[in-house]
């Protein structure tokens, strides 16, 4: 019987994270290597964080390196590709899971934070595949990350709620469009997850609370909970799942 930690299924694949130097992204980061994936980490500037999740990530055996790029930027997605082309000269799994956003009502937005956090959120996703499909093989991965805001109404999510929705569309647009070459699309949607990301909200507390009492299990989701998905996605049993959006909440929409 095969043990967990010889369990290596990604042995000789290569993932791209972005946004992987905290937060959920990390973790995703993180799983994927535990099962033998070599990684790519992106992030926009947070060098000390992406140096210890690149060193935390080496401690369990596989290849890592980071690449400081805002996505938003073609040029800049364009030199985090080349990267990983020149380290790696492939890659199996791009997980665009880098996200930002303003967190206000919507007719508290300005232009100005309306078009980052779509640039990030969506259009980055958008550069991010576009350049990573020439690396991809037949059976390459495309995870987007998203959440229950793109289909659902929270407080002081506007901007944020509307680019997860456009990316959900994208994921759909392009698994038809690489399902030819092999590539599968998808999407993970979580729930709550106590992060730094939460700190931004004013309401936090308050959202934390309502996720708690609003799960039938009564548990918070993690950020290993998402990774889990996103490990599952990426692996040779969910060939045929494409352009699908899997919720990983514990139930919480359920109950909405």
């Amino acid at each position: 019987m095969t043990s967990p930690e010889s369990y290596k299924p990604f042995k000789g694949r290569v993932a791209l994270v972005t946004g992987a130097s905290r937060g959920i992204g990390r973790v995703i980061a993180r799983e994927l290597a535990t099962l033998g994936a070599d990684i790519a980490i992106n992030y926009f500037r947070n060098h000390a964080e992406a140096r210890l999740a690149q060193q935390e990530i080496e401690r369990l055996g596989v290849q890592c390196i980071r690449v400081a790029a805002h996505l938003a930027e073609p040029a800049q997605v364009r030199k985090l590709m080349n990267a990983v082309r020149d380290k790696f000269g492939r890659l199996d799994f791009l997980i665009n899971n880098a996200a930002s956003g303003v967190n206000r009502p919507g007719l508290e937005l300005e232009e100005k934070h309306w078009d980052w956090t779509l640039n990030i959120n969506t259009k980055a996703p958008w550069l991010c595949t576009k350049e990573a499909v020439p690396l991809m093989s037949e059976g390459g991965r495309v995870v987007n990350i998203s959440s229950l805001g793109a289909g659902r109404v929270f407080p002081n999510y506007t901007s944020v709620g509307v680019s997860k929705a456009a990316l959900e569309a994208l994921t759909r647009y392009m698994a038809v469009e690489l399902a030819p070459r092999g590539v599968t699309v998808n999407a993970v949607s979580g729930g709550y997850v106590q992060t730094d990301a939460l700190q931004h909200f004013p309401n936090r507390d308050d959202m934390l609370a309502s996720a708690r009492s609003k799960t039938p299990g009564g548990e918070l989701l993690t950020a290993e909970d998402l990774a889990k998905a996103v490990a599952f996605l990426c692996s040779d049993a969910a060939a045929m799942i494409r352009g699908q959006v899997l919720v990983v909440d514990g139930g919480m929409s359920l109950t909405l």
